[in-house]
């Protein structure tokens, strides 16, 4: 495993395409409304990119895909792909995951929506940003990835639903995926559980269902749905390690991260 260190100059590349993601979803939120498609939302997420912050989106052409953002929603998991006939409906829960790259470094990020007023969804989404928010709070040097599945996957149990295993974080950086893997939950036997450093930069991006784990891909090649077509959600952030903890370089302006210097 070769995880890259970022060097200051770099971390600030990262820092810029960071913001510039996080302010997608600050974007869209206000077009999110019963009646939009999903194929809308990533049309003006692609031209706000491509327009608005002179960026590129990662994902268009990546493994031929040919989408701006992912938009997943109720019992998808991950990778639901955009669609001009699939329009929301009250009640329905979703994500939003986007990716671009702006003068060569990626800035990678997810968060949860929810149309109008669905209580089981609402909860479901709530927990799992905990439990993205437990994976960041043991992040720092001298910490192991296992730290952070296993802080994912307690506040998971605790609330009665389950972690999702076939997909994971990564590192980041100059390239969409590097080193390492990022497990959401607590299974690095067999895995380097490599020791974190200041200027490592990963992603979290635990998906957490109210059923079971398990998934299946549709025959798309992408949407990753649950198995037992139990609702799911997912939030995301890419994170870069400090000397005393991390830097979100994802954040947005309605998060309150004051938990992280607690």
């Amino acid at each position: 495993m070769n995880i890259p260190i970022h060097s200051a100059e770099e971390i600030e590349k990262l820092r810029i395409a960071g913001r510039l993601a996080a302010s997608v979803l600050e974007m869209i939120e206000a077009h999110i409304r019963p009646g939009i498609s999903t194929g809308e939302i990533d049309r003006l997420c692609q031209r706000y990119l491509e327009d608005e912050l002179g960026a590129i989106s990662a994902t268009i052409g990546y493994h031929g895909y040919q989408h701006a953002t992912c938009i997943s929603l109720n019992h998808v998991v991950c990778h639901g792909i955009p669609d001009f006939g699939k329009k929301l409906k009250k009640g329905d829960i979703f994500n939003i995951d986007v990716t671009l790259i702006k003068e060569g470094y990626y800035g990678d990020t997810s968060r949860m929506f929810v149309v109008g007023e669905n209580i089981r969804g609402e909860r479901l989404s709530r927990v799992t940003q905990e439990c993205l928010y437990a994976g960041m709070k043991v992040m720092r040097p001298g910490a192991r990835l296992s730290d952070i599945g296993r802080a994912i996957e307690t506040h998971a149990h605790q609330n009665g639903y389950s972690v999702v295993r076939d997909f994971c974080g990564h590192g980041i950086g100059s390239q969409f995926h590097q080193d390492p893997q990022v497990l959401h939950y607590n299974g690095y036997g067999e895995h380097n559980d490599a020791v974190l450093e200041a200027g490592m930069c990963l992603t979290v991006e635990p998906m957490i269902n109210a059923g079971g784990w398990q998934t299946r891909v549709l025959k798309d090649g992408w949407t990753a749905v649950t198995r037992d077509k139990s609702l799911s959600a997912q939030w995301e952030h890419t994170l870069v390690i400090t000397a005393d903890g991390i830097e979100v370089t994802t954040a947005r302006h309605d998060e309150d991260l004051s938990f992280l210097h607690d």
